[in-house]
């Protein structure tokens, strides 16, 4: 019984992330008397309590969602990656905004951490042609690692490698889980229609190292 309500409770705490704001969307609780649970993303009293804290970033006004397309085009069509993915991910993480700054770290359009930005020998993450490059490299090399399959990529991205290696596939965390059905939605509206063309970011790939990617990265959030 208790694993049931877990697993709804889950349900429920992905379906108000997903369609809660993507700059603050801590979900909020209550267990009344008779056991019920009650969650809401705008609490009206003191009895609701956080349940789950969404990471913040901290945007910018005046975010233009075209001023960047030729970057990402140049930077994808040159890493093999679907040029929809990358704007889809931008656009998830800073939401265009090249000095838009996370409170764990992470920096400029595709959110890169310190230690991911080093590896990636990325100098000046709110310069946008650098921080597009390397989160590019990034998801290439996240594609390789797991053989093509987007939504792993998307998640190591996310929560970081070790998370997908800790549970073996997408973490249980409503906040990543949330991230890439919101990721996968963007991706399908900047995609043009389907044609015979092969998917760059779908596409199956033996290699589980791109050239000049370090092994490991730290967890964008």
């Amino acid at each position: 019984m208790r694993k049931k309500q877990q697993c709804l409770l889950t349900i429920l705490l992905t379906a108000l992330l997903a369609f809660s704001s993507p700059v603050s969307a801590d979900i909020y609780g209550y267990r009344d008397k008779e056991g019920v649970m009650h969650l809401t993303n705008i609490p009206s009293g003191p009895r609701y309590r956080v349940i789950v804290r969404e990471e913040r970033v901290l945007f910018h006004p005046s975010t233009d969602a075209s001023r960047y397309d030729a970057l990402i085009s140049e930077s994808a069509r040159k890493h093999g990656v679907d040029d929809a993915l990358v704007k889809a991910v931008i656009r998830a993480e800073s939401n265009f905004d090249s000095r838009a700054t996370s409170r764990k770290g992470a920096k400029g359009l595709m959110q890169l951490m310190p230690q991911t930005a080093q590896g990636l020998q990325v100098k000046d993450c709110f310069r946008p042609e650098e921080n597009i490059d390397g989160g590019v490299r990034y998801l290439r090399y996240l594609l390789s690692l797991y053989d093509g399959s987007l939504p792993l990529a998307l998640a190591a991205y996310n929560a970081g490698e070790k998370a997908v290696a800790r549970y073996q596939g997408i973490p249980p965390y409503p906040e990543t889980q949330t991230y890439i059905e919101r990721v996968m939605r963007y991706c399908d509206q900047y995609r043009p229609r389907p044609t015979t063309a092969a998917n760059p970011a779908g596409a199956n790939l033996r290699s589980s190292q791109a050239p000049g990617v370090p092994n490991e990265f730290e967890s964008n959030h």
